[in-house]
């Protein structure tokens, strides 16, 4: 009898961000075992203001994108190109960090160093049960320029992060957008 591999993608995807469901099967020796991961999609841009203890509020709704009875843990960490934080749920940086640990060799000093400054000025947040209020560090904050308006900006599997005037100054004309739609390939 031969091998068989069995993929079964099973995909919802709600308008307003919500949860995707990727269930998939691979062949393990000469069992198949199912896998289930939970992804969610963020949507929608909200305005938050630091307190005087430097806490923001997680806007309700995209604590509503998380599917009931999750993680609500997520890593916050500075864009390596932008003047924003990325906020990964706590399942999402550990697949994240997977991917990249498994590229690296720890008996090569430059990987090491490079794996040292990866996981390096990361927070771990939760949403108090109250108010749903997080802190994230001052030297996070400070990184970014943010002092007292921040804007968090749902971008598919993850949150960005901007002090709001900077937010603002990111947006690109849509002749921009529109010259760099028509340059993107079209199949990877």
């Amino acid at each position: 009898m031969g091998r068989y591999v069995f993929n079964i993608i099973l995909w919802k995807n709600l308008e307003s961000g919500g949860t995707k469901w990727k269930t998939f099967s691979y062949l393990c020796g000469n069992r198949v075992k199912l896998v289930t991961e939970t992804m969610v999609t963020f949507i929608g841009n909200y305005t938050s203001k630091l307190d005087d203890k430097g806490r923001l509020v997680f806007p309700a709704p995209l604590k509503g994108m998380m599917p009931d009875g999750s993680d609500m843990r997520f890593v916050i960490k500075k864009d390596i190109f932008a003047d924003c934080l990325e906020m990964y749920t706590f399942e999402e940086w550990e697949r994240q960090s997977a991917e990249v640990k498994s590229r690296l060799n720890f008996f090569n000093e430059e990987h090491a160093r490079f794996w040292r400054a990866y996981m390096r000025d990361r927070d771990v947040v939760e949403p108090d049960a109250k108010f749903g209020r997080i802190s994230i560090s001052k030297e996070l904050l400070d990184r970014i320029g943010a002092t007292r308006e921040v804007v968090f900006s749902g971008n598919d599997y993850k949150i960005e992060i901007w002090a709001k005037e900077k937010y603002e100054a990111s947006r690109i004309s849509n002749d921009e957008f529109v010259a760099i739609a028509g340059r993107l390939p079209e199949s990877r």
